[in-house]
Parts: C-alpha cells; structure tokens; sequence
C-alpha cells in the first residue's frame, strides 16, 4: 500500500488501530441489541457492512477515504468478530456454553492459518486493490448467507436475575467493585498479550536469529494458541473462578519474563513461545467466560460488551506501546520484563475481582 499510493507505514496501521477503537466502543450497543433480539439481524448487517468496507478500502482515492473505509471496518467487527459470536453461543448453549464457545475459538483459531497464506498468494498475483476485492467477495459469497441463514434458531429469553450467580441486575454489576477490577485486569492483560505477539519477532531479530527463524517461533506460539483453548473446559471443571483467572494471567507474565531473559538455544525460545501460545488461548476462552463465570448469562451481551470495550482498546494500542517502549528502555528484551510486570499488576487485580460466591464452574 505505502509503496503505490506514497501514504506513511503509520498512517495506513493507525487507521487499522483506529478500527479497533471504533469496534470496542460500537460492542457496547451491538451486545444490548443481541441482549434483546438476538444475533441474526446483527451479525447480517455486520458482514454487509464489512464487504462494504474493504470494498471502500480497495478502492479509495487518498487517505481520508482510506481511513473511512476502515472506520465503517469498525462497526463490521463489533457486529461480527468474537463478542457477538460468544453472546449468541452463550445464550444459546447455556449450560454446555464452554464446550460450544471452545468449538468456535477453534474455528477462529483458523483465520490466521488459512487466510495469511491465501491472502500472501493473492498479493504475489494481484493488486493489493484487487487482492482486497477478492477477499470482499469470498466475505460477502460466505458470511452473508451464513449469518442471515443458519441464525434463525428461536432466541431464548434471558434468564432472570434470580438465575444468575449474583443476582445482580445488569447496572448494578458493571458498578461493583468485583466487575470494576475484572476490567482493569483483563485490559492489562490484553494489552500484554497483544504486546507480546507483535513483539516477538523484533525481539528475536534482535537477539540474532533469520526472519525465518522467529516467523516459525511466532507461528508455532499460534498452534500452542490452539491447543490451550482445546484444555479449558478440563480447567474451568476444576478450578474456581478467581484462581483460574489468577493463575492464566500470571502464567502470562511468567511465560513474558522469561522470553525477557532467555536468548536461546533456538528450541528454548520455541518451547517458550509454545507455552505462551498456549496460556494465550485459555485467556481468549477466560474472557468469553469471564461474564457468566460470575453474573451468570442474563444481560451477557451488555455485560461482555462493556468489559471488551477497554480491553479492545488496550490491544490495539499495545503494539503501538511497545516500539514506542523499545528505543527508551534500551531494546526488547527490557520491552519484555515491562510486560511482564504489567501482567504482575493484572494478576493482582484479579485476586481483587473475587465475587463473593467464588464457585467451581459447572
């Protein structure tokens, strides 16, 4: 894109960031919507409005309209990504929800992993104009019909507060202290973990090792994502929900702090980033399950749409963050214990957002 149209590298990637922003702001009012009316007609509209987007994006005549295209990118991913995927499968599939939500992770897990490749291709062949036409029409030939086809299964009414672990009315949750410090360490935790993915691989440039080496490092950290979110429903079943919650974010910052201080040898640094991947992808399902772990499912899509709105905001910020972070603290590896420092404080707020009836999942 830089090299045809003469935009800067940090124009066109802020306004990818500026997406983000606009998605986790937007998720506020698409989890109320699908709170009430399900996710059919969200979800429909959502994948309208994404190959509108990139059909925007593709081919916009200077960078205004660039940034437009990604704006209305925003709205798209708050109707479609993870939020409105988990508020629907919550619903849904309550009580087997961790088992129906791990099955969607899985599917989403692919995205990278189909799509990078693909995409790769088209862009060795095509345009980066039409590279991006041609995944408009694979969004529009699939989710479109998907959506406004396969959703049409009744909606369940909310359950009632009385239901709910808590009982707590929606507002009333999103005002204690327990849902103020699950916030505040998910945020961070998101923030480090975004941090630490873009990060990796200058990290690893720095300390030596090919392109091609810490490409795989990253890559296999993806299938360690993989495999972590196919082990939490074993760990949701015995654990509770402040030690999980506890324990996953400091195993982050532990799995940071080590990359931080470990050089090598090459198949330390994989193993690391393995484990990383996955404690990454247990805190992708620690997320989804976070709402109805401790207020139950009523007002889930509210309730988890307030929750993603900072922790969105963090990771799309993160990588920003952490180049920002590297020339001042004097390299990566220092950009690491950072993080890993940051993870300690989220683990500590976690330890604080214990609900009063601090139960087992069932």
């Amino acid at each position: 894109m830089t090299a045809e149209t003469g935009w800067s590298a940090g124009a066109t990637t802020a306004a990818f960031s500026f997406a983000l922003l606009i998605s986790a702001f937007a998720g506020i009012r698409v989890g109320r919507i699908i709170d009430h009316r399900g996710p059919r007609t969200v979800m429909t509209a959502g994948s309208v409005v994404g190959v509108l987007s990139i059909l925007v994006i593709a081919a916009a005549p200077n960078l205004p309209f660039f940034i437009a295209g990604w704006v209305l990118a925003g709205f798209a991913m708050a109707a479609t990504f993870y939020q409105p995927a988990f508020a629907a499968v919550t619903r849904w599939w309550a009580p087997d929800h961790v088992r129906a939500l791990t099955i969607v992770t899985l599917a989403g897990g692919l995205a990278s992993t189909l799509f990078a490749p693909l995409t790769a291709a088209l862009a060795d062949n095509l345009s980066w104009r039409m590279t991006y036409a041609v995944l408009a029409v694979i969004l529009a030939a699939v989710t479109i019909p998907a959506h406004a086809l396969s959703l049409r299964a009744p909606w369940p009414p909310a359950p009632s507060p009385s239901k709910a672990h808590t009982g707590q009315s929606a507002k009333a949750a999103t005002r204690s202290h327990p849902f103020r410090m699950l916030a505040v360490a998910l945020t961070l935790s998101s923030f480090t973990v975004s941090a630490v993915v873009v990060a990796l691989v200058p990290l690893l440039l720095e300390r030596g090792y090919s392109t091609s080496e810490a490409a795989w490092a990253l890559g296999l950290g993806g299938a360690g994502q993989t495999l972590g979110r196919t082990l939490y429903a074993a760990l949701a079943r015995r654990t509770g929900v402040t030690a999980r919650t506890t324990t996953l974010i400091a195993l982050g910052g532990l799995t940071t702090a080590a990359l931080a201080i470990a050089p090598g040898p090459y198949a330390l640094v994989i193993a690391l980033s393995i484990t990383a991947g996955t404690v990454r992808g247990n805190l992708t399902l620690l997320q989804a399950t976070a709402i109805t772990d401790r207020w139950g499912t009523a007002n889930y899509g509210r309730l988890s749409g307030l929750l993603a709105a900072p922790t969105t905001t963090a990771s799309a910020l993160a990588p920003f963050a952490g180049a920002a972070l590297a020339i001042p603290l004097g390299g990566y590896p220092q950009v690491f214990g950072a993080l890993a420092v940051v993870s300690a404080l989220a683990s500590v707020s976690a330890l604080c957002a214990a609900p009063r009836n601090n139960v087992p999942h069932r």
